[in-house]
């Protein structure tokens, strides 16, 4: 069985030992291997930002280069555009995930996404070592989160999203666009 194929068994669901037992058996990637446009999705395994990117409008993130990376991409009214991390209300969403959770919460935080458009960026990549592995991991500008990356195959990477103060990560899914 490939890594692709136990991605796809994962699903958009699985239980967050199943979906670390993948993470670690994944292979490194470079930093300079992330450049272009990906597409995000989520891999619901009971962390307390599990249902929020996406609702919110989240579409992916975008590598220029190593140094120039926006880490946010949204998708509102047909439109993407970058998104400030910083400007993201995360202690909200920690203290009450269910309205962030709910239908008349992200509706809005939708209305709010124009507001969060910015035009530089917010992160870089760097080589990290995250649970025993180097491999690349972008580094936020403003938050203290780093989503560390594995490659899945030469289109799909599993991000683990390792978040101060939280115990275990948030995981998500990039496939190249």
């Amino acid at each position: 069985m490939t890594f692709a194929d136990r991605l796809e068994e994962l699903g958009r669901a699985a239980s967050l030992p199943a979906a670390l037992a993948l993470y670690d058996a994944l292979p490194p990637l470079l930093p300079e291997e992330l450049i272009g446009r990906w597409k995000g999705a989520e891999i619901a395994t009971g962390h307390p930002f599990d249902g929020l990117l996406e609702p919110s409008g989240w579409w992916g993130k975008e590598f220029r280069s190593i140094d120039d990376v926006d880490p946010l991409l949204f998708e509102h009214r047909g439109r993407r555009f970058a998104g400030n991390p910083g400007l993201m209300p995360l202690g909200l969403v920690a203290r009450f995930p269910r309205l962030a959770r709910s239908a008349a919460g992200a509706a809005l935080f939708r209305s709010l996404l124009p507001l969060l458009r910015t035009g530089r960026p917010h992160a870089r990549l760097r080589p990290v070592s995250y649970r025993g592995v180097t491999s690349a991991a972008m580094l936020y500008d403003q938050l203290p989160i780093v989503d560390c990356f594995r490659r899945v195959d030469e289109d799909r990477l599993l991000g683990a999203m390792d978040i101060r103060g939280q115990a275990e990560p948030y995981l998500f899914t990039l496939r190249r666009a």
